[in-house]
């Protein structure tokens, strides 16, 4: 039932919460259909963040200064197939099943903007054969270098922080004045819908990198891959990056103390998605070839609020 949809995925991959493009799909796939676009209120941006970095738990979805623009866009004789709906998706209650969901959820590591968490409340309202685009995402993450990016948290100062607590937040930053030190690997991977009988979204994994020249490691870059719908694929993972896509900027998670490298070496980095009723937060450490201590640990540094 669900063959006219393909036709639809490459408007549908334009990262532009816009109702009048949902709309141009229904003309695209010459079907009625009832859209429902809902629309979020954007969180509050964190003070003194580096000059090129942003932190991840500042979203990139629209704020409701957007919904007076989304409803005359959506008014009956505009787009008659748009219903605008202001509310957090997990507690809407739908006047109908649907054949299908179409999330712009994703942050630059997949999960970091809650994309599970909001995804498996509203499965609740999609048809037993309905689909999800996206149907899955997987963070990755590499080990780099970048004097520029760690001298600028370094100078990140805020009144009510410990200086260290910089070294504790991820950002969401263009990764320029950098050096790899080993491909990229796989670390959480998310499906929808989630099928499982009791659904958690913790996670944990640790990951060995082979360094590939001598140098000091400052952080590590994290991606992610997404799957929108069967092999259609969005990526910012270096090595299969998608082309002429530039939606999403890399995620940094930096190190408190650099860490020294010889070629060979192997670097041991553990990582943690970690929750809560309230917050989602991640934690990581190296264990290999030094001991560094774990970063964020219980979400004392920053969180993502649910």
């Amino acid at each position: 039932m669900f063959r006219w949809y393909r036709k639809a995925l490459e408007t549908l991959k334009e990262r532009d919460p816009n109702p009048a493009k949902s709309n141009n799909v229904a003309y695209d796939v010459e079907k009625s259909i009832k859209i429902y676009q809902e629309i979020y209120d954007e969180k509050n941006e964190k003070p003194n963040s580096p000059p090129s970095t942003r932190s991840s738990s500042q979203s990139d979805m629209p704020s409701l200064s957007h919904l007076s623009t989304l409803l005359q866009l959506a008014l009956p004789h505009v787009l008659p197939t748009v219903t605008v709906v202001s509310c957090d998706m997990r507690e809407w209650d739908a006047p109908e099943k649907a054949d299908i969901i179409v999330s712009e959820l994703l942050g630059s590591f997949g999960d970091n903007e809650l994309s599970p968490e909001c995804l498996d409340g509203a499965q609740k309202f999609l048809k037993e054969d309905g689909i999800s685009i996206p149907s899955s995402y997987t963070s990755y993450l590499s080990p780099l270098q970048s004097p520029k990016l760690y001298n600028e948290i370094r100078n990140c100062r805020e009144k009510d922080k410990h200086f260290l607590a910089h070294f504790e937040t991820p950002y969401v930053v263009y990764l320029h004045n950098k050096k790899e030190l080993a491909p990229s690997q796989p670390l959480f991977t998310f499906s929808h819908p989630n099928k499982a009988k009791v659904i958690d979204n913790t996670r944990y994994k640790s990951l060995q990198f082979q360094i590939t020249e001598d140098n000091v490691v400052h952080g590590f870059g994290g991606y992610f891959e997404a799957f929108l719908y069967k092999d259609i694929m969005l990526s910012i993972k270096p090595e299969t990056h998608s082309q002429g896509m530039f939606s999403w900027f890399p995620i940094l998670f930096p190190l408190r103390e650099p860490v020294g490298v010889h070629q060979g070496d192997i670097m041991e980095v553990h990582f943690w998605r970690c929750t809560n009723r309230k917050n989602v937060w991640y934690e990581w450490c190296i264990t290999a070839p030094q001991i560094i201590s774990i970063h964020n640990p219980n979400g004392r540094a920053y969180t993502i609020g649910l």
